[in-house]
Formats: C-alpha cells, sequence, structure tokens
C-alpha cells in the first residue's frame, strides 16, 4: 500500500528528479522555481498563506517500505490573477461563402483570451517511469488524490477546475505549434519563452495580436493538431474524462495544448465524497476501492491519503489496519472517502 502525502523540504531531489522528466510551467527543471512551489506548498498545507486563492498544493506518494518519491502531481487554488492572467487561445469555427465564386470554406479561428480571476487547475502529475504500469495505478492515485483534497477543502476553490494537458511534440520537446505562432510574434525559442512566462506574461499581452488568427495559414500538420493530446498524456485524459472533464474549445498560447474543463460540483469523485468515523474492528464484509484521506494541521504531515477498501456503514468506515495505520488513524478519528468505483 502506498502513501500520498504533502510535499515535504526534504523531497526536493525527489522532486527535481521528477521535474526533469516532464519540465512545465507547474513543475519546471529548475532548482530556484522548484524550491519556490514546494515552499509555496508547504505554506499552503500549514494556511499560512492568508488568501486560500493564492495558495498551491504539492502531493506526493511514496512507497513507505522503500522510503521512495514515486511521483507527483498538484493543484493551483487560482491560475490566473490581474498580476499574472491565465491565457488562452479560443478555438472557434468561422465559415466563408462566395457566390460568385461558389466556394464554400471553414476555417479554425483563435482568438487571444485572458482569465484575471481564473480556475483552479490541476497539473503536474508525473509518475517514475518504472512505476507507471504497476498494479497500484501510481498515475490514477495521484490524479485523483487532489480531488479528495478539493472534496475536504471546498471553500479553498474555484468553481471551475482547469486541466491543461500536453500536446503532441517533437525531438527534444520542440513545439510545432510554437514555431508556427508564438515564435513568429516574439522571437524567442519555445523554451526560453516557457521560462519567462513562470514569471511574467507581459510580453504574451503586449506582443500576440489581439486580432483573430486563422489557423488555415499554419502548416497543415498544425492545424490538424489543434486541440489534440499528446501520447504520453493520453491516460491523464482518460482519467480526468472519467470523472467529468471535457474539452472546452481552447489551447495553450505555447504549445496548442488542449485545456480541459469541469465545474467543482459536477465532478464524480467530490459528488461521492464522504466524511465517517473509523469503526472498531471489522465485519469482514468487502469494501469499495476508495480514497481515503485525513488532515492533521498540527502535524508535520499535514496530509495524508491511501487507496484501500473501505466500507461505510452508516457514520462509520471499516478500513483495513494497514491502511489506517498508514494514515495514522485509530478508532473514532473522522476521515474522508472517496469512492473510486
Amino acid at each position: 500500500m502506498l502513501l500520498i502525502r504533502d510535499v515535504q523540504r526534504g523531497d526536493r531531489g525527489a522532486l527535481l528528479h521528477l521535474a526533469r522528466m516532464l519540465n512545465s510551467v507547474n513543475l519546471p527543471a529548475d532548482e530556484r522555481d522548484l524550491d519556490g512551489i514546494i515552499e509555496r506548498s508547504v505554506a499552503s498545507f500549514g494556511c499560512r498563506i492568508r488568501n486560500p486563492l493564492r495558495r498551491s498544493y504539492v502531493f506526493v506518494l511514496e512507497d513507505p517500505r522503500r522510503h521512495r518519491v514515486l511521483g507527483c502531481s498538484m493543484v493551483i487554488a487560482q491560475h490566473g490573477t490581474r498580476e499574472s492572467p491565465c491565457t488562452f487561445f479560443d478555438v472557434a469555427e468561422r465559415e466563408h461563402y462566395s457566390s460568385t465564386l461558389d466556394r464554400h470554406f471553414r476555417h479554425q479561428v483563435l482568438t487571444l483570451g485572458f482569465h484575471f480571476d481564473g480556475p483552479t487547475e490541476v497539473g503536474g502529475l508525473v509518475v517514475s517511469p518504472g512505476e507507471r504500469r504497476s498494479p497500484e495505478q501510481p498515475g490514477k492515485q495521484l490524479s485523483y488524490v487532489r480531488f479528495l483534497y478539493m472534496a475536504m477543502h471546498r471553500n479553498r476553490f474555484r468553481q471551475t477546475v482547469l486541466a491543461e494537458l500536453m500536446p503532441p511534440l517533437g525531438k527534444g520537446g520542440r513545439s510545432e505549434f510554437w514555431e508556427a505562432c508564438g515564435r513568429r510574434f516574439t522571437g524567442l525559442d519555445y523554451p526560453d519563452a516557457d521560462k519567462m512566462s513562470r514569471r511574467n506574461k507581459e510580453f504574451i499581452q503586449q506582443l500576440f495580436p489581439a486580432a483573430d488568427l486563422y489557423a488555415t495559414l499554419f502548416p497543415a500538420r498544425v492545424g490538424e493538431r489543434l486541440g489534440a493530446v499528446g501520447p504520453p498524456a493520453e491516460g491523464a485524459r482518460r482519467l480526468l474524462e472519467a470523472v467529468g472533464f471535457r474539452y472546452v474549445d481552447r489551447i495553450d498560447p505555447f504549445d496548442g495544448g488542449p485545456h480541459y474543463e469541469a465545474r467543482l460540483d459536477e465532478i464524480s469523485l467530490l459528488r461521492g465524497h464522504r466524511t465517517a468515523r473509523v469503526a472498531r474492528g471489522a465485519s469482514g464484509k468487502v469494501g469499495a476501492d476508495s480514497l481515503v484521506g485525513v488532515s492533521r494541521p498540527g502535524e508535520r504531515l499535514r496530509f495524508r491519503a491511501v487507496r484501500s477498501l473501505a466500507r461505510l456503514a452508516g457514520d462509520e468506515v471499516e478500513l483495513p489496519r494497514e491502511a489506517a495505520a498508514l494514515l495514522g488513524a485509530e478508532t473514532g478519528d473522522r476521515v474522508h472517502v472517496v469512492p473510486l468505483e
């Protein structure tokens, strides 16, 4: 059984190793940026950031027997502020017809948009390559634990939840969309623009055109892939769609990656959320495959969760002994349960 918990400063080395596999805006392979993300998460779990919408949370999945971090994921309470807006392209279809030529065309059109009081964002999901096909499904645990935490603390998050998925990329992480679009308006290489955007998005607002862009002018391969999900992100897409996320005809202005969204109250995991007290002993009846979590604000590990069989009966839940031990939960303690079935 694996333990999901809040990130600690001592996880820095393991997290840097994972970040080098993804190197995204949410989980950059830059030591200074990563240190800032860890510190922000520690302060967020400790409620030391007064405004809950300024918080972000990093979860790590640990094999407690080997004391080894197998993966991570994160939640940003609000992606998009007045200082650093959430930036995107809306993708729409526009029709044109000429009666003189009797020609009819449908064009994909991109319109630059911003959120200054944006949605909650889930991201930073990385699993160590050697663990991805494990029967314990670490990717599923790391993806869904974010929704368990949101269910436990709904008032800390926005009503819309966003996931920006990775698109198909070329060798060395080359973005064909950036080469066809962003590079022409900024003169920057994709890695440089991506890194700069982590600290300041002003150049996007100033240099990207306010007028509509016709994707017809891009190379055919680029236009055909607008909104497509890259092979490494297919698993994440399936997990998100299974709980209620859908593509919303928006893409990232850097790499063209699709935006998937869901309303908080429409996410099936949150609808199934229950709180219960740990029962004394066990009836022997089989429980449901679930994520079970606890919040302990006064302890070093302020959040713990496990994937376990859990049998709900009234106000009580029966848990295997190993699950209760990893959670640090004793008889009568209140825990949070999200069924995965």
